[in-house]
C-alpha cells in the first residue's frame, strides 16, 4: 500500500471553504487491522519488549507533546487572532483554520498515547500491543498525519506562511519577539515565513523517524510471532509515510515556485490549493503543435497550455495520450499526440527520452485524476493499477463551433469522443439520449426537440447514423401528429406512415417520402371526408393518376395536379352505374360526359348544374341496349396506373440493403419496427438487437439465421422454416411481412373495400409472395457463400412464380385474407346473393323430393340413411342424406389456405363415393353425369353463404401445378353447382314474372 491511494487517503470535496481529507479505515487492513489478528495480539510481550525501548517511547512521547504545546501556544494561536480583512487572505486563513484542526488532532493522539505508555510504567501490569498505540491504532496515527501534512501543503502552495507573517494584527506582532527566540532553534538568519515553514512540519517528521527507531529496535528484541509480524508491517507503513510525506512536500515546494513565477492573472484563474504541479516544459523541454503554446504545464488535475497573456487548460479526465501517433513532428522532433473532447495536438520533444518521460507523467497523471487518488509510482512503472482506460465516463459542455456547441454531454467516452450510451443536452432544451460512435448520434436513440411556438416537443425514437437519423423510427410531435416510418439524413424517407389523432381534421397517409415530403405511391384516408386516396404524390401534394374511394361506397379514377382534379375521369356509383368524363370533387358531373345506368341505358352529352335549377344535360339518352357488362359495372382500377412492382418500393429497399449489407445486426435497425405498437415496445425492440440474447423459445440472431437457412433447403424442411421465420417478429423475414400487412391493410381495409379494387389487391398479395420469396433467396445465396457452398441455382437467382405461389404464398395469405376475402364478397356480391336464394328456395326440399328435382338416379339414393321415427314419412326428411359429404363441404369456411380448401374439396367428392358405394354394395367410381347432380344436393345442404367469392378466391390463387389435375375438375365441379343454381334462380324469377304480367 502507497500513502494517498485509495486505501489511505481520499481528497474530498471543497465543504464550507474547508479542504477536507480523510483517511479510510480500511488502510492498514492487510497490515495490522484485522480483527482475526487482534486476537493473537492480545498475548503478553513484557518478556520480549525491555524497559529501555518502553522508556524510550514514553520520553519521545512526552518531549513531542511539550514541542507541540510550545507551536501551539507560540505559533498557532497568536496566528488565530490575526484574521485578515482581504479576500485572498481570508480565503488563506480558512485553510490554516483546518491546518489547525488537523495538528490540534494529532497532539491530542499524542497526548494519549503519552498517557497511556504512563500509566503502563507506573503500575506493574504487564505490557501488550494494545499498549503501544503507535502500533495498536497505526491506522489512526497514520490517517492524522496524512492528514495533516497533505493539509500543510496545500497551504504552502497558496503562500500561507508569506501572507500570515505579514499580519498587521497587534496579537501578532507583541508575540514576535518571543518567537524570534523560538524559532532560532530552528533555522537562523533567514526569513520569518521559512521559520514558520520548517517549524509546522519539521519536528512531526523528525518525531515519526523516531517511532521508526523505536519500533525497529522493538521488533528486533522480539521473537518469531504474529504479534513481531504486525510491528514489522507498522514500521512498514510509517517508513511509506516518510516518503509520502517527502514527495507531498516537494511537489508543494514545485507548485509554490510556479505560482510565484507566474503573473497575477495566471495565478488567479490556475492557483487551487489542492493543485499540484507534476511536470513544467521550462524543466523538461517539450513545444506544442497548438497555437504555437510558449508553455505546458501539467497538473495533477488539468494540463496548461500558456500563449502570451491567455492559456488553455484540459481536464485530465478528458485526455487521452496516444503512444502510437503517426502523425510527423518537425524535422528532428518526437511526436506525441494529445486527445481532447474538441483539439488534437502534438507534444514535440528533441529526444526519445523527453517524449517518454513525458508520456509517462501524463499517462500517470490521467489515471491518477480518474481515480481520484494519488501515488508515487517509480519513473517507468504504471502505479497501482493499469494505464488509464481509453472509454470513461465524464461530463463536459462543448465550446467551440460547431452543432455541439455549448451542448452539455454525459455519458462514456473513447480517445477524445463520445462514445457508448450518453446524454446530450442543448441550452435551447433540445436532448438527445442514447447511443453514440466516434463522437456522434449512431444506433438507438431517442431526441427531444422543443416546437418554436408552443411549450411542446416533438420526440424522435429511431436509429441514428454517424449523427443523423437514418433507419426505422417513431417520431412524436408536439401537434398530435405520428410518423412511424424511415429516414435518411434526418428526413423522413422510403416507406412510413404518418397519422394524426387530435379531433381536427385526423387523416393517415401510409406510403412513400422523399427529402421528408410526400412522392411516390402512398394512401390517404380523411377521417373527417370519410375517403381514401390511393395514388402519387409529388411534393406533399396529390399528382398524377389517383383512385378515390368513399364511405358510401362510390369510387372515381382521376388525374391530380398539385391536389386538383385536372381531366375527365371515371366514376363509379354504388348503384352500379358508371360516368365517364369531368366531375368536382362533390362529384357533381360538368362538361361533355357519359352516363351509363346500370339497366344498359346510357345517357351522353354536356352536364350543368345551375344553382337552384339541379342537374341539367343536353345530349342523347340510348335505351336500346340491355344491361350493362360485368366488365363496365365492375371496372377493376389502377391496374395499368399503378404497376404492383412500382408498390411500396420503399419498403423493399429496406430489406436489399440489410441484405446487400451481410445481414450486420446494426443495419438490422433499417427495416424493423413495424411489429411494433408503441415507442416503449420500439425502444425495447433496438435494445434487444444490441444486448446479449438470453435462452428463447427461437433464437433469430444472424449467426442463427444464416446457419438454419443453409440446412433447410429441402422441401418439407423449408416449408417448416419459413413458417417459423414468417410468424416471428424477430426474424427479419417475418418483420417485413409485418410492414406488408400495413400497406396492406391502410389501402384495402375499412374504406379500402370497393369490389373495383379487387385485382389491384390480388396482384398485391402474389407480389408479396414473389418477393419475400426472392428476398430468401438473398438470403440463402448469403449463408451459402459464407460457408463456401453456393451452389449454380442461388448463383442464377432461381425466383421463379411457381416457388412463390406454391411454398409461400399459402404462408402469407392469412395475414392479408380478411381484406382480400372481403373484396371477394363485395366483387361476387350480386350473384352470391342470387345463389343463395337458390339454396333458401332448395332447402324447403325434403332429401327425397330435392333428389328427385336434381335428376340423381334413384339406385345412388342413401334410402337407408333416413331413419324414421313415430309418425314420421320418409318423404318429409330433410339433412339426412350425404350428411358426412355435406359436413365436409361445410368446413369450406374454416381455412384460408387455397391448397387446403382444394383438399376439402377432394374429401368431400370421396365422401360422396364412399357413400354411393355403401348403397349400391360396390365400389363405383362416380362419371360425371352422375357426380354434378350428387354435388349439387351436397351445395344444396351445405349452405356455404359466399360460395362465390370462395371458389373465385381458390381459383386466383391455388398452386399452378394443380391446373388441369383432379382439383381442377372439382373445382369446375363445384363451379358448375353454383352457376347451376343461379340459372334456376334466375328461371324461377322469370317464370314469377310471367305469371304476375298474365
Amino acid at each position: 500500500m502507497l500513502f494517498g491511494d485509495s486505501n489511505s487517503t481520499h481528497v474530498c470535496c471543497q465543504e464550507q471553504d474547508r479542504l477536507i481529507v480523510c483517511m479510510s479505515t480500511e488502510a492498514l487492513a492487510d497490515g495490522y487491522s484485522c480483527k482475526g489478528v487482534y486476537v493473537c495480539l492480545l498475548c503478553c510481550v513484557q518478556d520480549m519488549c525491555t524497559a529501555e525501548v518502553t522508556a524510550s517511547l514514553l520520553q519521545v512521547e512526552e518531549t513531542f507533546s511539550a514541542c507541540l504545546a510550545r507551536i501551539d501556544a507560540l505559533i498557532l494561536k497568536p496566528l488565530l487572532q490575526a484574521e485578515p480583512s482581504d479576500q485572498k487572505g481570508k480565503e488563506n486563513f480558512k485553510l490554516f483554520l483546518l491546518l489547525n484542526d488537523r495538528f490540534q488532532a494529532l497532539w491530542d493522539l499524542t497526548e494519549e498515547n503519552y498517557r497511556r505508555l504512563k500509566q503502563k510504567c507506573s503500575t506493574s501490569e504487564s505490557f501488550c500491543i494494545q499498549d503501544i498505540y503507535t502500533v495498536w491504532k497505526g491506522d489512526l496515527f497514520l490517517n492524522l498525519y496524512i492528514q495533516y501534512f497533505v493539509t500543510f501543503a496545500n497551504y504552502v502552495v497558496v503562500h500561507g506562511f508569506e501572507h500570515a507573517t505579514k499580519s498587521k494584527s497587534e496579537a501578532w506582532k507583541h508575540h514576535k519577539t518571543v518567537l524570534k527566540q523560538f524559532l532560532t532553534d530552528f533555522t537562523s538568519e533567514t526569513s520569518m515565513s521559512l521559520a514558520l515553514y520548517t517549524v509546522l512540519h519539521k519536528p512531526i517528521r523528525d518525531h515519526i523517524e523516531q517511532y521508526i527507531l523505536l519500533l525497529t529496535k522493538l521488533n528486533e528484541v522480539l521473537k518469531e510471532s504474529s504479534v513481531k509480524d504486525v510491528v514489522t508491517s507498522a514500521i512498514k507503513e510509517y517508513a511509506k509515510l516518510e516518503s509520502f510525506i517527502s514527495q507531498v512536500l516537494d511537489e508543494a515546494c514545485f507548485t509554490k515556485s510556479l505560482w510565484k513565477s507566474l503573473g497575477y492573472k495566471f495565478t488567479d484563474m490556475l492557483c487551487v490549493p489542492e493543485r499540484r504541479l507534476l511536470e513544467d516544459s521550462k524543466n523538461l523541454p517539450v513545444s506544442s503543435s497548438m497555437n504555437r503554446s510558449d508553455r505546458i504545464l501539467l497538473f495533477d488535475d488539468v494540463l496548461v497550455l500558456i500563449q502570451g497573456n491567455s492559456f488553455q487548460s484540459f481536464d485530465l479526465k478528458l485526455v487521452w495520450v496516444d503512444e502510437n501517433c503517426r502523425e510527423k513532428s518537425a524535422p528532428g522532433l518526437y511526436g506525441l499526440r494529445i486527445i481532447t473532447p474538441e483539439e488534437t495536438f502534438l507534444l514535440s520533444a528533441k529526444d526519445p527520452q523527453m517524449k517518454a518521460v513525458w508520456e509517462w507523467k501524463l499517462n500517470q497523471a490521467v489515471r491518477q485524476a480518474l481515480n481520484g487518488k494519488r501515488d508515487f509510482p517509480l519513473w517507468g512503472e504504471t502505479g497501482e493499477g493499469s494505464k488509464p482506460p481509453s472509454c470513461r465516463f465524464f461530463t463536459y459542455v462543448f465550446r467551440l463551433e460547431g452543432r455541439f456547441k455549448s451542448a452539455s454531454y454525459e455519458g462514456e467516452w473513447q480517445w477524445g469522443k463520445p462514445h457508448g450510451k450518453g446524454t446530450l443536452k442543448w441550452r435551447d432544451g433540445r436532448n438527445h439520449v442514447g447511443d453514440f460512435k466516434d463522437g456522434l448520434e449512431h444506433g438507438f436513440g431517442i431526441c427531444l426537440v422543443p416546437r418554436q411556438s408552443e411549450d411542446r416537443y416533438d420526440c424522435y425514437k429511431c436509429h441514428w447514423y454517424e449523427g443523423k437519423m437514418r433507419g426505422y423510427g417513431i417520431c412524436e410531435y408536439g401537434n398530435d401528429m405520428v410518423y412511424k416510418g424511415y429516414f435518411k439524413d434526418n428526413l423522413r424517407q422510403g416507406f412510413g406512415i404518418l397519422e394524426k389523432f387530435s379531433a381536427e381534421h385526423p387523416f393517415k397517409y401510409t406510403g412513400q417520402w422523399e427529402n421528408d415530403k410526400k412522392n411516390g405511391y402512398g394512401v390517404w384516408e380523411d377521417k373527417d371526408r370519410g375517403e381514401r386516396y390511393i395514388g402519387t404524390w409529388l411534393d406533399d401534394h396529390k399528382h398524377g393518376q389517383g383512385i378515390v374511394v368513399t364511405q358510401s361506397g362510390v369510387c372515381y379514377q382521376r388525374t391530380f395536379q398539385a391536389d386538383k382534379m385536372v381531366g375527365s375521369g371515371i366514376l363509379l356509383l354504388e348503384d352500379d352505374s358508371v360516368y365517364e368524363g369531368n366531375f368536382t370533387e362533390d362529384l357533381t358531373f360538368v362538361g361533355k360526359g357519359k352516363l351509363s345506368f346500370a339497366n344498359g341505358f346510357i345517357l351522353e352529352g354536356t352536364f350543368t348544374n345551375k344553382s337552384g335549377q339541379g342537374l341539367q344535360t343536353h345530349g342523347i339518352l340510348n335505351t336500346s341496349s340491355e344491361q350493362l357488362e360485368d366488365r363496365i359495372t365492375k371496372a377493376q382500377l389502377g391496374l395499368e396506373e399503378f404497376p404492383v412492382e412500382k408498390r411500396w418500393k420503399g419498403i423493399y429497399d429496406q430489406f436489399l440493403e440489410f441484405i446487400h449489407s451481410g445481414c450486420k445486426e446494426e443495419t438490422e435497425e433499417s427495416f424493423t419496427g413495424f411489429h411494433i405498437q408503441t415507442s416503449k415496445e420500439l425502444r425495447k425492440s433496438q435494445e434487444y438487437l444490441f444486448c446479449q440474447r438470453g435462452t428463447e423459445d427461437v433464437s433469430w440472431r444472424r449467426e442463427d439465421i444464416l446457419e438454419e437457412l443453409a440446412q433447410h433447403q429441402g422441401l418439407e424442411s423449408l416449408h417448416s422454416y419459413l413458417e417459423k421465420a414468417l410468424k416471428s417478429s424477430l426474424h427479419p423475414l417475418g418483420k417485413l411481412l409485418k410492414a406488408l400487412t400495413i400497406a396492406f391493410q391502410a389501402t384495402y381495409s375499412g374504406i379500402g373495400a370497393n369490389r373495383h379494387l379487387l385485382t389491384m389487391a390480388q396482384e398485391e398479395v402474389k407480389y408479396y409472395a414473389k418477393k419475400i420469396w426472392e428476398f430468401y433467396q438473398g438470403l440463402l445465396h448469403l449463408a451459402l457463400e459464407q460457408k463456401g457452398q453456393l451452389s449454380a441455382k442461388c448463383v442464377d437467382g432461381d425466383t421463379s412464380d411457381q416457388n412463390a405461389r406454391s411454398v409461400v404464398l399459402p404462408l402469407i395469405l392469412p395475414c392479408f385474407y380478411p381484406e382480400l376475402f372481403m373484396l371477394y364478397m363485395l366483387y361476387h356480391e350480386r350473384e352470391d346473393d342470387l345463389y343463395c336464394q337458390g339454396i333458401v328456395d332448395l332447402s324447403l326440399f325434403p332429401d327425397i323430393k330435392l333428389l328427385e328435382f336434381l335428376d340423381v338416379q334413384k339406385h345412388l339414393w342413401p334410402l337407408k340413411d333416413l331413419t324414421l321415427t313415430t309418425n314420421q314419412r320418409r318423404s318429409l326428411i330433410k339433412d339426412k342424406c350425404f350428411l358426412s359429404a355435406t359436413e365436409c363441404l361445410q368446413k369450406l369456411i374454416t381455412t384460408v389456405d387455397p391448397r387446403e380448401k382444394l383438399v376439402i374439396l377432394q374429401n368431400t367428392y370421396e365422401e360422396i363415393e364412399t357413400t354411393v358405394s355403401r348403397v349400391v354394395e360396390k365400389d363405383y367410381k362416380l362419371p360425371m353425369d352422375d357426380l354434378l347432380p350428387l354435388l349439387m344436393y351436397v351445395v344444396s345442404r351445405a349452405k356455404i353463404q359466399h360460395l362465390g367469392a370462395e371458389i373465385h378466391l381458390i381459383r386466383d390463387l391455388m398452386d399452378p401445378t394443380n391446373q388441369g389435375g383432379l382439383y381442377d375438375f372439382l373445382l369446375t365441379a363445384l363451379e358448375s353447382c353454383y352457376e347451376h343454381i343461379q340459372r334456376m334462380r334466375v328461371r324461377q324469377r322469370e317464370n314469377c314474372h310471367v305469371t304476375h304480367s298474365s
